[in-house]
């Protein structure tokens, strides 16, 4: 599994960028809010893209984010029945992580109506099958409290590892890291199984 991938942007479009790493050049499908962020970042600093990995039995596709938080939304979003890799693309290339999770949180589907392709009855089961998973995410904390970004997401990562929900683990570091905020990631994973 690709967890991520660094190195030379050597081609860019709004739908993909070509991603060099190691002499090997990568096709990596992107979302149109990356195409802008990577559009107007410094062309001689080495790009850092966190991958998920489609393999099908006719196809092995690989969909590129700029954030953690932006895969794990998208991760949720193909979670959802009727919604594929490339839909939940489209969702993420209208809406920012926070407006789609103001979107569910608040049940508003015309938000969700306003993305072309999806309807009514999409709208709806994204909003009833998401809506109990974003609250126990990283999108609520990063919104409600100061966690520290990277140590966050690698305490967390650890803590799964470890046998931990998801929900459980982001619950116990989000307390620690909000009177600790300076904590590094192993510092905070001996906290927090203390209180698991």
């Amino acid at each position: 599994m690709i967890e991520y991938l660094k190195g030379e942007l050597t081609e860019l479009n709004p739908t993909y960028a070509v991603l060099e790493c190691a002499g090997v050049g990568y096709y990596v499908n992107i979302t149109l809010l990356d195409y802008d962020a990577l559009h107007s970042s410094d062309k001689d600093r080495p790009v850092k893209l966190y991958i998920h990995e489609s393999i099908r039995e006719d196809a092995h596709e690989l969909y590129g984010f700029q954030d953690r938080q932006s895969r794990d939304t998208f991760r949720l979003l193909i979670g959802v029945s009727g919604v594929g890799p490339n839909t939940a693309r489209l969702i993420l290339s209208s809406l920012s992580v926070e407006q789609l999770q103001t979107a569910i949180s608040s049940g508003n589907e015309s938000s969700l109506k306003s993305v072309k392709g999806i309807g009514g009855k999409t709208a709806q089961r994204i909003i009833v099958d998401l809506k109990d998973k974003i609250k126990g995410t990283a999108l609520s904390l990063n919104l409600s409290t100061p966690v520290a970004g990277a140590a966050f997401d690698d305490a967390v990562a650890a803590l799964v590892m470890l046998g931990f929900s998801m929900q459980q683990s982001q619950k116990a570091l989000s307390k620690i890291f909000a009177s600790q905020p300076t904590l590094s990631a192993e510092q905070a994973i001996k906290l927090a199984l203390t209180m698991l």
